[in-house]
């Protein structure tokens, strides 16, 4: 049957080179949203703590509540404000103010550029102003980056605008409030690192999509998906296989069908140019909601191990790759 393999040694091994960059594993906050990017969150997430990680970030209140046992710290991105010993919940926008709990604890996004959210930094008064009229406790104060993997000016920019948000935070008179505003790019391109924290999702999972022109961090795939074979037979030439007949048999062919398809949030990708797995199997004619056709009498065939080249392939980026991946797959640790 189809799974999905955790390689725990690569995981760690990502981890170990961003520690590098921060100086301490103290200052890591693994992003483990949307399922821990595809890998599992109750897994990703007990694997970080067991390597000694204390912080973490996920997208709402339930993931959260999946990881509360391995964590000293989390930050919810996008949940209503409440009374929570160990979670921090992230005020998008004024309007998130006035919706949390009286005695929340809150971390302020500030947009410094991006525009997607994160209250303006003209309005910091405001939102400092009524945090405070609110009864919430302010734990943080974070932005978000939006062109840390490319070549240009604009992360400069925007750590620019971000210093002097922390500079009108401090006088202000707020203490034993965090700073943060690197994701994965940001930290695998910088030289010194001197915030509270930096929040990694990707480099995590084994992904460096800087360009070829930054020094380049080691990392290491943790995902690899395999799927198990269902049937198997014998095509004659000219014999056609799947929905519509795409693909034709050239000669006399040993073909089976493997456990996995779009119903399991993998790609359908374009028939005309067909997908070629991990072991250099293209699959034949049309991927199914649940099966696909490879020229192979294995019973376990790799789909992929490496979500970036598959991403190439497909036109698309490792991100949708990973997180697409269905829940109901099997996750499975080495």
């Amino acid at each position: 049957m189809a799974k999905i393999i955790i390689n725990k040694n690569n995981f760690y091994h990502n981890l170990n080179q961003i520690a590098l960059k921060t100086g301490s594993i103290d200052k890591i906050a693994i992003v483990l949203k949307d399922n821990a990017y595809g890998h599992g969150v109750e897994i990703i997430g007990r694997l970080a703590s067991e390597f000694g990680i204390k912080h973490a970030v996920v997208r709402d209140y339930k993931e959260a509540a999946i990881i509360k046992p391995f964590f000293q710290t989390i930050l919810v991105l996008g949940d209503q404000a409440v009374l929570d010993d160990s979670c921090s919940f992230t005020l998008n926008d004024l309007a998130d103010i006035e919706n949390a709990q009286s005695g929340a604890k809150v971390e302020l996004k500030v947009d410094t550029g991006m525009h997607r959210n994160g209250v303006a930094m003209d309005d910091l008064p405001i939102a400092l102003e009524r945090i405070k009229a609110k009864g919430l406790k302010l734990v943080g104060v974070m932005t978000h980056f939006r062109s840390a993997d490319e070549m240009g000016s604009e992360l400069f920019w925007q750590q620019k605008q971000f210093e002097a948000v922390k500079a009108q935070i401090r006088v202000t008179g707020y203490t034993n409030v965090r700073f943060h505003s690197h994701n994965s790019a940001a930290i695998l391109r910088t030289k010194t690192f001197s915030e509270d924290l930096v929040r990694v999702g990707i480099a995590a999972y084994g992904y460096n999509e800087l360009p070829e022109t930054f020094d380049k961090v080691l990392l290491k795939p943790v995902m690899k998906l395999v799927a198990g074979k269902v049937a198997t037979r014998t095509l004659k030439a000219g014999e056609r296989i799947g929905y519509g007949g795409d693909f034709t048999a050239p000669k006399t062919m040993t073909v089976s069908t493997y456990d996995i398809g779009y119903g399991d949030g993998w790609c359908r990708g374009n028939m005309f140019s067909p997908y070629m797995t991990a072991e250099e199997l293209p699959i034949l004619g049309r991927v199914s909601m649940d099966f696909i056709s490879l020229e192979s009498v294995k019973e376990e065939v790799c789909v992929f191990d490496d979500a970036q080249k598959a991403a190439e392939q497909l036109g698309t980026i490792s991100y949708e790759i990973l997180t697409a991946m269905s829940k109901d797959i099997e996750r499975v640790v080495i």
